[in-house]
């Protein structure tokens, strides 16, 4: 089961979400999406929380509301971190964890640790915790086909913009040839338009210079 909550701290609003126990943390390890970023209590046992990014939004300037929200559901679902003030979660791009065989169920650890950022928590904020639960929804999740569906969704839109680009390349290409048949055009135009002029003969030559 995934545990999703709905942020109202940016318009339009964000999904977070989260495994309902380390079984599921796993699930959502492997097939989290590459617009999603994953946060954690650093040092400390807690949920493993997501944050679905809106479109145009990047996980190194997100909103500090948003970041908030985040931070604020993870500490609130870590047993320890819960009782405590002062403490610090970390986060980054779900594409960044990694997952190696002798590893513990729901243990993971990065690609790259420059790709870590850090946010620091002073205290629980009961309003906020208790705004994003009451958006919770508990929700049996396909992983495989969602991720199907993700894909489809993902090569049809990169299809149609393709398909766009063609159609505005053609259309520069067109545009560029009639201008430049329009300068042909013109420069033939000038050509005529001078030889049409009358040539003085060799009498009037010899009078313009008397």
């Amino acid at each position: 089961m995934v545990l999703f909550f709905t942020s109202s701290a940016t318009s339009p609003s964000a999904i977070i979400y989260m495994g309902r126990d380390k079984v599921e943390n796993e699930e959502l390890i492997k097939f989290a999406w590459p617009q999603d970023v994953w946060f954690h209590v650093d040092k400390l046992s807690s949920a493993h929380v997501y944050l679905r990014m809106t479109e145009g939004m990047s996980w190194e300037s997100i909103p500090e509301a948003l970041l908030t929200d985040c931070a604020q559901l993870v500490k609130a679902n870590s047993i320890e971190g819960n009782k405590k003030d002062n403490l610090t979660v970390i986060y980054t791009p779900a594409d960044n964890l990694k997952k190696t065989g002798d590893m513990a169920v729901g243990q993971v650890s990065f690609h790259n640790d420059k790709k870590v950022k850090r946010v620091y928590v002073i205290k629980r904020e009961n309003a906020i915790v208790n705004r994003l639960n009451k958006t919770k929804e508990e929700r049996v999740v396909d992983h495989e086909q969602e991720r199907v569906d993700r894909v489809k969704k993902e090569n049809a839109a990169k299809r149609i913009a393709a398909t766009e680009k063609r159609k505005q390349d053609l259309e520069l290409a067109k545009a560029r040839e009639a201008e430049k048949s329009a300068r042909s055009y013109d420069s033939l135009f000038n050509v005529e338009e001078d030889e049409s002029l009358p040539r003085k003969t060799g009498r009037e030559l010899e009078e313009d210079f008397m």
